[in-house]
């Protein structure tokens, strides 16, 4: 099979996902949407030159959330956009009060942290899967965890534990 029909199948197989994922760590449509363009890019770029092709959803999702950060790192002043009217709502099906809240919370936490939930709590990675993903240790994948949780903590109040158990499991 030809390495674009490849792609082809795999954009057809993951879009939609990746996507759900770009929008958990931007938080909004248009700018997932640019990093999701950015990653499938850089897979169509890579693809002949890697060695093994099984396995392209986990290299996908890193190369989704290292264009989120690398974005993040490079523009500061994006962090806080005005605009004349309200953002978009997130075109998923049905999303529940408390999922909003928590997605609102989620804005608040920096963007590596932010990138270790979505991971570990969304993708239900391990520590070790999820480090391999971001290209850091163990111990950085922890503190993350335990720093973007407390981060959530004080964003959310003593509604927290009950949201987060709500939230990460129906995800």
């Amino acid at each position: 099979m030809s390495w674009d029909a490849e792609f082809t199948e795999h954009f057809d197989r993951c879009a939609d996902s990746m996507r759900f994922t770009a929008y958990l760590l931007c938080g909004n449509h248009h700018e997932a949407e640019d990093v999701v363009q950015t990653a499938f890019l850089k897979l169509y770029l890579a693809g002949p030159k890697l060695v093994r092709r099984e396995g392209l959803e986990p290299y996908l999702r890193r190369i989704v959330v290292r264009t989120f950060i690398a974005e993040r790192r490079r523009v500061r002043w994006r962090r806080e956009l005005l605009r004349d009217e309200l953002p978009e709502q997130p075109e998923v099906a049905v999303l529940s009060e408390d999922k909003l809240v928590v997605w609102d919370a989620l804005q608040s936490v920096p963007a590596k942290q932010r990138a270790v939930l979505v991971l570990r709590y969304w993708h239900d990675l391990g520590v070790e899967e999820t480090a391999a993903a971001l290209r850091c240790s163990v111990g950085t994948v922890k503190s993350n965890t335990n720093r973007g949780l407390k981060a959530l903590r004080r964003r959310l109040g003593p509604a927290f534990a009950e949201l987060w158990q709500e939230v990460s499991r129906g995800a």
